[in-house]
């Protein structure tokens, strides 16, 4: 990272003699390979350092920005399954009609419309016009309502898309319509035969979408003020502060590898014909 964390730390007021020695008190005088080295010995160890610029642990600093993030993922992933699966399958029972050209004329905005203008206008038109909801903090559960909805509105609209794409083949199958020909009620037949056998994209696109949730809030969390991971990480590389951004980096691979893991286990899970070691069920 370009940069050098120590003159940010001491201004532009401090001389070179301070800035050489706070330099080797912090270690950073040392080759790379060495801080390197000091560094990973640590992290095994569970202790990622001491942030350059609050002066307290990483771990501490981490563990109470994710409790934020935590609520904040959970509450759009939350939104954005519930309302992505919904539409897509209303998209998909209906297609063809105006229900259908609607629904995914509005997904289509809300891939395209970006996080942080979601964000911004929500906060212009319910925050400042109208006074519905907090403009910003984390103080009630209220105040994750806008958030929640810039944050999830592109998941949820990606997640209707591939819900009504899968959906739409498995209404195609011979088996629907033998379900439909023993007269079963039409939500038995899409929600017990049809979604049911339709899981398998939807469980894929919704399980990375966790994971870029939990990562990706960075913007979010700024613009809304919500001392979250993504804040915390925001601020780190603007300090420069390296302890605490080698620490959200790894977060952000331990969340990637947590979701994926938990994805292929569902595969499994959710269609016997599955096994984790690639071969079929006999």
């Amino acid at each position: 990272m370009p940069g050098d964390p120590v003159r940010v730390m001491m201004g532009d007021m401090a001389d070179e003699n301070t800035i050489e020695q706070v330099r080797h008190t912090m270690g950073l005088d040392k080759p790379v390979i060495d801080q390197y080295e000091d560094w990973l010995v640590n992290m095994v160890h569970g202790d990622f350092g001491t942030s350059y610029t609050q002066n307290k642990s990483v771990s501490v600093l981490m563990g109470n920005a994710f409790k934020v993030t935590v609520q904040l993922a959970g509450y759009a992933y939350l939104f954005a399954l519930v309302l992505g699966v919904v539409v897509g399958v209303a998209a998909a029972v209906r297609h063809g009609t105006w229900v259908d050209r609607t629904l995914m004329a509005l997904s289509i905005f809300g891939i395209s419309a970006p996080a942080f203008w979601v964000a911004i206008i929500l906060q212009i038109v319910f925050a400042l016009n109208l006074h519905w909801f907090p403009l910003s903090g984390v103080k009630a559960p209220i105040y994750f309502f806008l958030p929640t909805i810039a944050l999830g509105m592109r998941y949820a609209a990606s997640i209707a898309r591939v819900t009504r794409t899968s959906m739409m083949e498995v209404l195609n199958q011979d088996f629907m319509r033998t379900a439909e020909a023993k007269g079963l009620k039409t939500w038995a037949i899409v929600i017990r035969h049809a979604l049911r056998n339709a899981l398998i994209p939807i469980i894929t696109i919704a399980g990375t979408q966790l994971g870029d949730i939990f990562t990706g809030s960075i913007l979010i969390e700024s613009i809304f003020a919500m001392p979250g991971m993504g804040k915390l990480m925001l601020d780190a590389i603007n300090a420069r502060d390296l302890p605490l951004l080698e620490g959200g980096v790894m977060y952000i691979a331990a969340i990637c590898v947590a979701v994926y893991l938990v994805v292929d286990i569902l595969y499994a899970v959710v269609d016997p014909r599955i096994r984790l070691g690639g071969e079929a069920a006999e």
